[in-house]
């Protein structure tokens, strides 16, 4: 196999069109989807896509993978490995190339759809999220949004600059890491060399870097899914949810704000994603501060520009989960009406423990509870706090949905 970038045997530059034909899977007309992460947020974009009558070609870095067990086809590479990855693409000729997951050679990605292939949403979008210098540089420099203040270090030294700076307390987090790796507050002068170790060490990429973030006191923090698609922007009810050390527990929708501040999260949110460019759903986080009673202060945070885990509420309280509501907008197809049916929640599962042979007990209990659903995400290996699963409910509000969906998950053990 040539080391060269490999060029499409037809023109997929082109963004799909609701009328274009694809065949069965495995013909020479399918429309073929290729998963870049196979977790269990690609599992349920597999499952819309497959629907829809789309190939699903998944790739992870490990065997059995959730979307893995669901997929026509499946392969094990190291996505950061650019060489697998044109090899790959080569052999499969997709239509769509779909990244799950921020560990990827980004480049590789870029010299892909510069030679004619499709990367959800652009190749540009899954380079700056990777890391959170670049889309913060995007967000704050070059389209002015309102974030926390923040400084970026590559060694001890501007590092403890940073914090000098920025001051205590602060938050701490390599630029690039997923599930809140890396990621600690720093209250005290005693924990600042901890800090440093730690999110040096969890980083990815080449070269390691860190981002120091001052603390913004807010009344919550929300994720607003925004979809790009052909038929323009449109947004889902805002979710909020709760995180800890970095990463999310549980989430519930709709999460109300003031009238006005919503129209502010809908700017924010549309500015960010059209500069980012393609279409699909992305999941821009954002922190609300101030009394609801009158308009809020909104500051930019995040931004996947892909379905977002805290938006697996949507899997019970949308017309439209986010997943269905991605495939469409990839493949060019109307997204319709997105109706809230009623007020939802989710909680995560974890595994207490590592093991190589995880055992899930407890779910005939947890099915007990009033409009209680379960997704177990069937992943191969546990670590401690790896998330297994995802206990979802409804309720005539989001805080008896809430009660019902930590209830459920309350009730499932990893062993």
């Amino acid at each position: 196999m040539s080391k060269s970038i490999p060029t499409p045997n037809t023109s997929k530059s082109s963004i799909s069109v609701a009328d274009e034909v694809w065949g069965a899977p495995f013909s020479a007309q399918a429309k073929r989807l290729l998963l870049l992460g196979s977790g269990e947020l690609g599992r349920e974009v597999a499952l819309e896509a497959m629907r829809l009558g789309v190939e699903v070609i998944a790739l992870d870095s490990y065997e059995n993978a959730p979307a893995m067990q669901f997929a026509h086809r499946s392969y094990i590479a190291n996505m950061l490995d650019g060489k697998a990855l044109q090899e790959l693409v080569a052999e499969v000729q997709p239509d769509l190339i779909v990244p799950e997951v921020e560990a990827i050679a980004t480049q590789t990605l870029i010299a892909l759809e510069s030679a004619g292939w499709r990367v959800i949403p652009t190749a540009k979008a899954t380079n700056l999220t990777m890391d959170r210098e670049g889309i913060r540089r995007l967000a704050a420099e070059d389209l002015g949004l309102k974030t926390s203040p923040f400084r970026f270090a590559a060694n001890a030294e501007e590092y403890r600059q940073a914090v000098k700076e920025i001051g205590l307390p602060c938050v701490v987090k390599p630029v690039m890491s997923s599930s809140g790796k890396g990621q600690s507050s720093v209250r005290t002068t005693d924990e600042i060399e901890a800090a440093w170790t730690y999110a040096f060490e969890a980083g990815r990429g080449e070269e390691a870097r860190v981002i120091v973030e001052g603390f913004v006191e807010f009344e919550t923090e929300i994720t607003l899914l925004t979809v790009q698609s052909a038929s323009g922007v449109h947004f889902c009810p805002p979710i909020g949810h709760v995180q800890q050390e970095g990463d999310y527990r549980e989430s519930w929708q709709p999460c109300e704000l003031h009238p006005e501040t919503l129209k502010r999260c809908q700017a924010m949110a549309q500015k960010v994603t059209a500069a980012l460019g393609g279409w699909g759903l992305f999941g821009v986080e954002l922190f609300i501060a101030g009394a609801m009673d009158k308009p809020q202060t909104v500051y930019f945070s995040e931004v996947s520009p892909r379905p977002h885990d805290t938006g697996m509420v949507t899997m019970v309280s949308q017309s439209q989960s986010e997943f269905a509501l991605h495939v469409r907008a990839i493949l060019g197809l109307p997204i319709g009406e997105i109706d809230l049916i009623r007020p939802g929640a989710s909680a995560v599962i974890l595994a207490k423990q590592a093991t190589d042979n995880p055992k899930f007990t407890g779910m005939a209990e947890a099915l007990q509870l009033p409009t209680s659903q379960l997704r177990l995400f069937g992943k191969p290996k546990a670590y401690k706090n790896r998330r297994m699963g995802v206990a979802l409910a409804v309720g005539n509000s989001t805080d008896e949905a809430r009660e019902r969906a930590k209830a459920c998950a309350a009730k499932v053990d990893v062993t």
